[in-house]
């Protein structure tokens, strides 16, 4: 297998996060693994109790995120809606928009 073709593309995920996730710390979480896994994007709480986030970055790392978050607030997430967007590097850090 030659070296392109282990090579990962940057893709932009936008997510969804569904269940008791507001108020128990998620937002902070979801900064400091996406800073430790070099994302770039944002997390937000949403008025109807969800939060969003939109992450940048390899497929294998954004996998890694979302395996991250499960494991520490599986039992408060009740789903996840995905959606991979075409890539926009308008983007330059990770941040909590307020």
């Amino acid at each position: 297998m030659d070296n392109y073709s282990q090579e990962e593309s940057t893709i932009d995920m936008h997510a969804t996060v569904h269940g008791d996730v507001q108020g128990v710390g998620f937002r902070v979480t979801t900064l400091r693994y996406a800073q430790r896994l070099g994302l770039v994007g944002y997390v937000r709480n949403l008025d109807n109790g969800d939060v969003e986030i939109q992450a940048q970055g390899s497929r294998e790392n954004i996998e890694k995120l979302l395996s991250l978050l499960k494991q520490k607030f599986g039992d408060s997430i009740t789903d996840i809606s995905l959606i991979i967007v075409p890539y926009n590097d308008a983007l330059n850090e990770f941040q909590i928009i307020i």
